[in-house]
């Protein structure tokens, strides 16, 4: 058995309950896990960290030595241009792993930093490498995850690339209602909390802030969305989808995880 380093702790508690179960169910969506599989992950040797908002995970250069899991809050993927513009290149949501990207890789390439507040378990990077290697079920489970990711940054760069500025937000409202839903943490009718300024919000969508708060005005006008602060809910979840030009099929949901919704 993999011994933790002095600075990782191995948790014993219920499945449930356990920092890493929104991992393993994310990983099961993607392949079957025996019972040994499910509790060598419950075991990984982590080291709990909580996060303020802006504060990397990931920076681009370095030599990857850990993977954060995110236990709570949102995370964002993000590169730099060389005179400093921003550009977000993906999101993520609890459950997820923040860095099988970087699994077997040298270096970082880009840059990933907590979105909110939030809390992340530290993975030191050979314990991925090793849980994937020995246990196929697992490795086939992170390659799935990986590949499903690179299908997700294919749909943004179609976004940004070819799609109007009022689809683009449409859009992105659309993913993230989706991916929330298959976490469990939110129905597209109820709507959620929107965790992106609308700086963030341009930067992921290559607009301008006072561009982004135009069409959330021309969305909100239109019927489309209901704002309340951060609050945001879809009247109308059929036409929003029409309007953003959203197929899940990029997200590779199984169809379990929608509830019949999407």
């Amino acid at each position: 058995m993999l011994c933790a380093p002095p600075d990782y702790a191995e948790s014993h508690v219920a499945d449930t309950d356990h920092p890493f179960a929104g991992l393993v169910s994310r990983l099961e969506a993607n392949q079957t896990l025996s019972r040994e599989d499910r509790e060598a992950l419950l075991h990984l040797p982590n080291k709990l960290r909580q996060l303020d908002p802006g504060t990397y995970i990931v920076r681009e250069g370095d030599r990857p030595r850990a993977c954060g899991v995110l236990i709570s809050g949102f995370a964002y993927r993000q590169k730099v241009t060389g005179d400093g513009a921003r550009q977000i290149i993906g999101l993520h949501v609890p459950g997820e792993a923040l860095d099988f990207q970087n699994l077997f890789l040298e270096v970082s390439d880009h840059n990933v930093q907590m979105l909110t507040r939030g809390e992340i378990a530290e993975v030191p990077i050979e314990a991925f490498q090793k849980i994937a290697l020995e246990r196929p079920n697992v490795g086939r489970a992170i390659l799935v995850t990986t590949l499903v990711e690179a299908s997700v940054f294919r749909e943004w760069v179609l976004n940004i690339g070819r799609r109007d500025s009022r689809s683009r937000l449409a859009h992105l409202l659309c993913e993230f209602a989706l991916r929330l839903e298959a976490g469990g943490a939110a129905r597209p009718d109820h709507g959620y909390e929107l965790p992106m300024t609308q700086e963030q919000l341009a930067d992921a969508t290559g607009l301008t802030p006072v561009h982004v708060n135009r069409v959330l005005k021309m969305l909100e006008a239109e019927g489309l969305i209901v704002r309340n602060r951060r609050h945001i809910s879809f009247p109308d979840w059929h036409r929003l989808r029409d309007v953003g030009d959203f197929n899940q099929r990029y997200l590779h949901v199984r169809d379990r995880a929608t509830n019949g919704v999407f």
